[in-house]
């Protein structure tokens, strides 16, 4: 199997606040993810606080555009500016620690909605100073319960993508469950629960989560667990607002931005995490597997406009399906691969979008990078974007079996 190349190291928070420091303007390019969006959100506001001029675009190119001030890459190392790249620890804890840097406090809700999407814990990844000062502030509160974004638990258990279960995209489904479990959610679904009903809500999605699943399903689903209430946030629950924020990223980056900046955009934010979520379960509803050694594949039905909702898919394979390290969702003109950073994601994507459209390896970008494009012979561009533990592909369609065995070759 091949290796990973070595992960970046961590940004150094005080190199990065002395460039800021004494900027008078600052361009800022995260990657589109949850994270990086949020950490987006927390520098902009420390720079706010200090009457810097700042801008912030959502981006996927591999250098920073030419532009005046200065420029700083979150999620991402560029040639030719600062950068903070995904590491050991969310980039979104590290923008925290440069905002402290600057002599600014860093807004705990969202950071911490950062770490989340990170995959970390809240108070974990050296974000323990986010997490007391959101309790110091009283804006937190860990509760019993599933993380999710609304008030109506049928909403947020059927469109949640941080758990996957029976009623994944289907809020009926979700009804009956919760009226099973005797909780009456009122009317409208967003009435108050005390802590026992809580509970019970929580271990009947932990059940339902982890049947047959493999190992990690269990600590995925944990994480979606006993989460942390914010009466002051626009959403109910952290890991809601980091669900939203992973949502964003893949539909509407520019958006999410302006999440992260503070706007009034909770409905516009929430419709969109509502068709994310529905064309990820949708994909998944009817899958064909197969189990390969290190990767486990799913096919599935999407359309060109469904291609951001497979690298949530896998993501979701991968931590409650996969019995490999590696999954892949592919569907006819678009893939996306999940791992844990031990295997070259990228690289495997991209071998198989060579195999697929039939490209000239002559012409292929440095498989290990952030972002590779090719044109193939007729003039299609395709494309790989991510890290080594969630990447996605874009193709003009070509032999599927193709991409999936070179895919798989590519990984050993």
């Amino acid at each position: 199997m091949s290796t990973a190349a070595d992960a970046p190291t961590d940004a150094d928070p005080e190199r990065v606040a002395s460039a800021l420091s004494t900027a008078e303007f600052v361009r800022i390019y995260p990657r589109p993810t949850g994270d990086a969006l949020a950490a987006a959100g927390v520098l902009a506001r420390a720079l706010d606080a200090r009457d810097t001029a700042f801008q912030v675009r959502a981006t996927r190119d591999e250098a920073i555009p030419d532009g005046d001030g200065s420029a700083l890459a979150l999620g991402w190392t560029p040639p030719n500016a600062t950068g903070i790249p995904s590491g050991s620890r969310p980039v979104s804890a590290v923008a925290a620690d440069v905002a402290d840097a600057v002599g600014v406090e860093p807004d705990p809700i969202v950071g911490l909605a950062g770490v989340v999407a990170a995959g970390t814990v809240p108070g974990e990844g050296a974000s323990g100073s986010l997490l007391e000062e959101a309790e110091r502030r009283g804006v937190v509160d860990r509760r019993p319960g599933v993380a999710v974004p609304t008030a109506d638990l049928a909403d947020g258990l059927a469109h949640s993508t941080r758990i996957w279960t029976p009623y994944s995209g289907d809020p009926d489904a979700a009804r009956e469950l919760l009226a099973d479990l005797g909780i009456d959610t009122g009317s409208d679904g967003a009435a108050e629960i005390d802590e026992d009903a809580h509970r019970r809500l929580a271990s009947a999605v932990a059940l339902d989560a982890t049947a047959d699943a493999p190992d990690r399903a269990v600590s995925a689903v944990e994480r979606a667990l006993r989460p942390y209430a914010t009466s002051t946030g626009p959403f109910e629950t952290l890991g809601g607002h980091a669900d939203v924020f992973d949502a964003l990223a893949r539909e509407r980056p520019g958006l999410g931005v302006a999440l992260a900046l503070g706007a009034d955009v909770t409905d516009a934010a929430l419709s969109t995490w509502r068709d994310h979520a529905g064309r990820v379960h949708a994909a998944l509803a009817d899958p064909t597997t197969g189990r390969y050694d290190g990767a486990f594949v799913v096919r599935v039905e999407a359309s060109p406009a469904d291609a951001p909702a497979l690298a949530t898919a896998a993501r979701l394979v991968r931590e409650y399906a996969s019995p490999e390290p590696v999954a892949l969702v592919v569907s006819d003109d678009a893939a996306a691969a999940a791992g844990d950073g031990a295997a070259d994601t990228i690289a495997a994507l991209q071998a198989g979008v060579e195999a697929t459209t039939d490209a000239d390896p002559d012409d292929a970008s440095a498989g290990d990078t952030d972002r590779a494009e090719e044109t193939n012979r007729d003039g299609d561009s395709v494309d790989v974007f991510g890290d080594d533990r969630l990447g996605e592909a874009r193709f003009a369609g070509g032999d599927v079996q193709a991409f999936i065995g070179a895919f798989r070759e590519a990984l050993r």
